[in-house]
């Protein structure tokens, strides 16, 4: 992606990243399905030069032809019906979110907008901040799509108080998980939570591969983070709506907590994350310890919500 940062992008043709896109995303799903999963006769000494399907068996089942399916596959998207999509999502058994991933690289690839140079800032309204505020016995934030944390509640802020440890503004879940030295014992299953996070930014890459702070963000985390680049390269992505997040939290130890997210209408992929504890459970008593601490703390648990006008690689040092 570090084409879509250059300053002489408006130069060349916009649609090539996502027909990059498109070839990589393609690729790397043919490569995980084997003609044994696609119901495919495998006959005795035949010699494969590839693990997965080849071209022309995707093509084969999804009812198009061989050369059509290559022509798609290096990006050229004009004009493709929705009974062809369906097709290859089925050859290549894509998932839910691999399927919308795949309708917004081809929407892209037809675009002819310029990249936008400066993104829309994403601000919460006072209504949201108050919703927030009023769920005092639930921790509750407001996340953008590139995972930044727009505004959380005060029980909020103290569950994610590491986080916020970060002196830059606002706090990114992604930054925290693969810059920061203390993600790998904050969340107790990391190598689970550094997969999704991958997964979601690459679906949130797809919807607009010209968002500036998402595209300095994946950037900073690609230069300086080979576990992050590693998982990347995989070009999985996945909707993350509902599970349980383990934590542990450096005040009151471990936490169990299942969460569920709500998008939002207002801006470009704002969402609802909450964390809601199982009743009379040790997390709800931790929980309940934590809002007391935050309470005595109220510089960790203040309620406010980000200030989106700066930069995102511009440190704020709190007060």
């Amino acid at each position: 992606m570090a084409g879509r940062n250059d300053p002489n992008s408006s130069n060349r043709d916009i649609r090539d990243d996502f027909r990059a896109e498109i070839r990589e995303f393609l690729g790397t799903r043919r490569a995980r399905v084997t003609p044994e999963q696609a119901g495919l006769p495998v006959y005795g000494g035949e010699r494969r030069r590839v693990t997965g399907l080849r071209r022309e068996e995707v093509a084969l089942l999804a009812g198009i032809s061989s050369e059509y399916y290559t022509r798609l596959e290096r990006g050229n998207a004009t004009g493709v019906s929705e009974s062809v999509i369906e097709g290859i999502a089925q050859a290549l058994q894509l998932d839910e979110a691999e399927r919308i991933h795949l309708l917004d690289l081809l929407r892209g690839a037809g675009t002819t907008r310029p990249p936008r140079r400066r993104p829309a800032q994403q601000r919460v309204r006072p209504a949201v901040q108050r919703v927030l505020d009023s769920m005092t016995g639930t921790p509750a934030f407001i996340l953008s799509g590139r995972g930044d944390i727009l505004a959380a509640n005060h029980l909020g802020r103290a569950l994610f108080a590491p986080v916020y440890a970060d002196p830059v503004r606002p706090p990114n879940n992604a930054r925290f998980v693969f810059l920061s030295p203390h993600a790998t014992e904050f969340f107790r299953h990391w190598d689970e939570v550094a997969n999704d996070t991958v997964a979601m930014l690459r679906a949130e890459a797809g919807r607009d591969l010209y968002d500036r702070r998402l595209t300095d963000l994946i950037g900073e985390l690609s230069t300086r983070s080979e576990e992050f680049r590693r998982r990347w390269a995989a070009h999985n992505v996945r909707m993350h709506t509902t599970g349980v997040k383990l934590l542990h939290h450096p005040v009151v130890g471990d936490l169990d907590l299942p969460f569920e997210t709500f998008p939002l209408p207002d801006g470009p992929s704002q969402f609802l994350l909450t964390y809601t504890p199982e009743p009379h459970s040790p997390t709800q008593d931790a929980l309940n310890l934590l809002a007391s601490w935050a309470t005595a703390n109220d510089d960790i648990g203040r309620s406010a919500p980000a200030d989106d006008s700066q930069p995102a690689d511009s440190a704020e040092t709190p007060n």
